[in-house]
């Protein structure tokens, strides 16, 4: 797979996933409504803390994939 098909399956993908993933959580955050639902601040706590966690594993799967790409020695 060259580096054009490469760039342009990130995209298709990217664009695919980042915009399910935005749905997702205004689902998520229709949860919030409480004339609709029942909910207590530890349940939501929880809720917040997982998103928070796998937001940060992406940032960091990003970065270091930046680092490595900086890491190339040359003379």
């Amino acid at each position: 797979m060259s580096a054009r098909d490469k760039s342009a399956k990130f995209i298709e993908l990217a664009n695919k996933r980042v915009n399910k993933a935005i749905k997702d959580i205004q689902l998520i955050g229709n949860l919030a409504n409480r004339q609709n639902y029942e909910f207590n601040d530890e349940q939501a706590k929880k809720i917040l803390r997982a998103l928070q966690q796998e937001l940060d594993m992406i940032k960091q799967n990003f970065q270091a994939a930046e680092d490595a790409s900086k890491k190339n020695f040359k003379l």
